[in-house]
């Protein structure tokens, strides 16, 4: 310790004797730090500033004996007070001012040197504005001279560019006078006298100046026919300009004269060039020909000369089409033969295409030429001997394909060749109208298509139903059905139902509406087409099966003719009528035959009518929807036109009921005795059985009105059921009126009635029902005895006077004086 303090105070000595440390504004610049500064200054008198910095713990030591103020002394603090505590505090101090005296000196320096920079600051920014005031006014003028040069330039320009238009325009004036000239040499030449092109320039007779010949003959025919065509428009009489005239018309008419000897000899190379397929002489002698009519001469010429055109390939399409001579087409070899054509063609034409877009300058003016004469010879030709329009007033007979055969063959015809036009597109063909000259083609065809439609309908009518007549005659002449005057008649007349027959007008109509679509596209004129060919089927199906039914309704009328022609009187032979009765069988058999047989007519005519319907609504009401009442007056017509069938259905049906009447009355005047409802017997045992008349006459009506369940439905079955059941009720209560009852026979009358009420149930008809129930209530008056006869009808009185009749039928009628005593009961 003794050491350092002695080091310290030999420092201390040697800094006071040294010279002070001066500072400089230097070390205030850049990154000041004050605790550098600070390090710097005591480093020398405090060399022990560093190691106390490192030696932490001996600082703490020392800022441990200073405590909040208050030295703690030591024990041996005698000792120490006797040197002093920090011996470099004078040196310090020493230092300290010195720097405080350096730190002042600086700051009046470093603000004398500021205040002097800023005077001088102030004076260079003086200046520095006046000098950007004066080059402002030098920016600004600079920028007017621009203005003013640019200006110049731009008017100097523009003048430039006059001058160069005028150049321009006289130079090209000056090369236009001097082409002028060298045309008006050229016209001088062609203007000496007709026809004499001997002495014309080397340019109108060299070869290997074609191409400027034409030009040039081209240019002297347009200064030529200008020049006329201002002198017709002057009015003038003097000489010199008809002699003006006359030269320049000798000069067109050589010039003519050249231009074709010219086209020609360059058609001729052009064809040379085309033989040997060599395409750029090709091209280059079609550049030059559409000089001439803009080309059109060459392009014709060159579609002229195809070989698809030759007379031997159209007799070949013929062939292909058609088959061998005097066959019969058929749509489908006739589709096929046109699918095969038509592709050739087109493969043709495209092969074309290429070779046309090589040699033409105008390559789509070429093809509208080529498809337009494909369309206006090769397929007019082949479609005028495969449509050969038929006579509607002697049509083709069906032997020999009959109209629709035409027809058929138009829609194939007409289809394909619509094809072929879209593929013609497709490979082009300029500015041509394909579509339209396509249509052009079945114009003659089109403009009486609906007329030969309806014929060809009619036509196959009418063939089928002599088919249908020459079969049926054939089958009634080997079964040995029909008579001889009237049934042949019938026969002849009126064919029998056939519902296939009906499906097959169907497909007639739906084939024909199906062409009708592919000619027209409108909706509207859809519409005005298919109306006359439906109103065809319409007719036919009317008047097929409205046939039928008058066939069947002739049968019920020769059997009822048959049935009134064996009705006996009373008074007959026994022979007579045995012969007389097996007549009646007969007839009554023919009844049950015609009736079954008209209830099949109209069984078949329902169907008939359902398939027109169903086709009505798939097929024909939504082609005419969109046409504002068509649908409506079609389905009106369609109502009228089975309006006559139905009519015919309804006395047919009229007739039935006769017939089965007419049946029962029979069997009932045959079968029934008087014994069966006034047995001598009575008060025996009651027979319950129905009689013998009553079991044939239902046995009768379950096995003809069999055919009736199943040929009728609906309404129509409801109303000729109720009708029958009404006839059937009616006629029974006149035959039980020829009959006296005593109380069993009542009891049999009774069983008779459940019998028919029975059956008749199965009608379905509520009003039959319950005058067959109140027939069973009325049957009682023969079974109550006399004084019960008053309250057994106080609670129906609708009946009572259908009692009344059935109470005078009682065989104790008169005896009991049944009369008088029931007068008050019926008054």
């Amino acid at each position: 310790m003794k050491e350092i303090r002695d080091g310290a105070q030999a420092n201390r000595n040697a800094s006071s004797d040294s010279t002070p440390l001066v500072l400089d504004v230097d070390d205030f610049k850049g990154d000041f730090s004050f605790d550098d500064l600070f390090g710097n200054l005591v480093t020398e008198l405090l060399p022990s500033y560093l190691e106390k910095e490192v030696d932490s713990s001996e600082g703490h030591g020392t800022i441990d004996a200073i405590s909040n103020g208050h030295m703690r002394v030591p024990s041996n603090a005698g000792k120490l007070l006797s040197s002093p505590l920090f011996p470099e505090v004078d040196a310090l101090l020493s230092l300290f001012k010195n720097s405080s005296t350096q730190l002042v000196d600086q700051k009046r320096q470093v603000d004398a040197k500021l205040s002097n920079l800023t005077k001088e600051v102030s004076v260079q920014d003086l200046n520095h504005r006046k000098t950007l005031a004066e080059l402002e006014k030098g920016v600004d003028g600079l920028f007017g001279s621009f203005a003013r040069l640019d200006s110049r330039i731009s008017c100097v320009g523009h003048t430039a560019a006059k001058i160069g238009d005028h150049l321009q325009s006289a130079d090209t004036q000056r090369e236009s006078a001097s082409q002028t000239i060298e045309l008006i040499k050229y016209l001088m030449e062609f203007n000496r006298s007709p026809g004499d092109l001997t002495a014309l320039s080397p340019l109108f007779t060299d070869d290997n100046r074609v191409a400027e010949a034409a030009s040039i003959a081209q240019k002297l025919r347009s200064f030529a026919d200008e020049d006329i065509g201002r002198q017709k428009t002057t009015v003038s009489s003097s000489v010199g300009n008809a002699t003006s005239n006359k030269g320049l018309e000798v000069a067109i008419t050589n010039l003519q004269e050249y231009c074709n000897e010219l086209e020609n000899r360059l058609l001729a190379r052009f064809d040379v060039a085309t033989q040997k397929r060599d395409l750029s002489a090709m091209g280059e002698y079609g550049k030059i020909l559409s000089q001439f009519n803009r080309g059109t001469s060459a392009m014709q010429h060159y579609v002229g000369l195809r070989p698809m055109f030759d007379v031997e390939v159209m007799n070949a399409d013929a062939k292909l089409v058609l088959g061998d001579e005097g066959a019969q087409p058929s749509p489908s070899n006739v589709a096929n033969g046109l699918s095969s054509m038509f592709k050739e063609i087109t493969d043709t034409v495209r092969k074309e295409a290429a070779t046309i877009a090589a040699v033409f300058p105008s390559p789509k003016d070429v093809m509208s030429i080529l498809v337009q004469r494909v369309l206006e010879d090769r397929v007019p030709k082949l479609l005028e001997k495969l449509l050969q329009k038929p006579s509607l007033v002697n049509p083709p007979p069906m032997e020999e394909g009959g109209l629709v055969l035409y027809l058929r063959l138009l829609a194939v015809a007409y289809e394909k060749t619509q094809e072929f036009a879209k593929e013609l597109r497709s490979v082009g063909c300029g500015d041509l109208d394909v579509e339209g000259l396509t249509e052009s083609l079945f114009l003659p065809h089109k403009d009486t298509y609906i007329e030969c439609e309806q014929a060809s309908l009619k036509q196959l009518y009418k063939a089928k139903m002599n088919e249908l007549r020459t079969e049926s005659q054939l089958f009634s002449e080997s079964s040995g059905t029909i008579g001889r005057s009237k049934g042949a008649s019938i026969v002849l007349s009126n064919p029998e139902i056939i519902v296939t027959v009906v499906t097959e007008f169907v497909h007639w109509n739906e084939e024909a509406i199906s062409r009708c679509s592919l000619f027209s596209l409108q909706p509207a004129t859809l519409a005005a087409s298919l109306k006359p060919v439906f109103t065809c089927l319409l007719d036919q199906v009317s008047q097929y099966i409205t046939g039928g039914l008058e066939r069947a309704r002739d049968c019920l009328t020769e059997a009822a003719a048959l049935r009134e022609k064996h009705l006996l009187g009373t008074s007959v032979s026994r022979r007579v009528a045995a012969a007389a009765a097996s007549a009646a069988e007969n007839a009554a058999a023919a009844g049950e035959s015609s009736f079954r047989s008209f209830m099949v007519a109209v069984q078949r005519c329902g169907s008939s009518v359902a398939i027109l319907q169903q086709y009505f609504v798939n097929s024909i009401s939504r082609l005419l929807l969109p046409v504002d009442g068509a649908h409506a007056a079609s389905s009106e017509e369609m109502a009228t036109a089975m309006s006559r069938a139905e009519s015919v259905a309804c006395k047919g049906l009229q007739q039935c009921i006769e017939t089965v009447i007419a049946e029962v009355e029979r069997l009932l005047s045959t079968e029934q005795k008087a014994t069966d409802y006034r047995s001598p017997d009575d008060g025996i045992i009651p027979d319950h059985r129905p009689t013998s008349a009553c079991a044939c006459a239902v046995a009768y009506l379950s096995r003809v009105l069999e055919s009736a369940f199943t040929g009728l439905e609906g309404l129509n079955k409801q109303a000729f059921l109720t009708e029958l059941g009404n006839r059937l009720h009616k006629g029974l209560l006149n035959h039980w009126q020829k009959f006296t009852f005593n109380p069993s026979g009542g009891l049999r009358l009774k069983r008779d009635i459940t019998e028919y009420g029975e059956f008749v149930r199965s009608f379905n008809a509520p009003q039959v029902d319950e005058k067959f129930e109140q027939l069973g209530i009325i049957a009682n008056v023969f079974i109550v005895a006399p004084e019960s006869l008053g309250p057994l009808f106080e609670g129906t009185p609708s009946i009572k006077k259908d009692a009344q009749r059935f109470i005078q039928l009682r065989d104790d009628y008169k005896n009991a004086k049944l009369a008088s005593k029931l007068s008050s009961l019926w008054n």
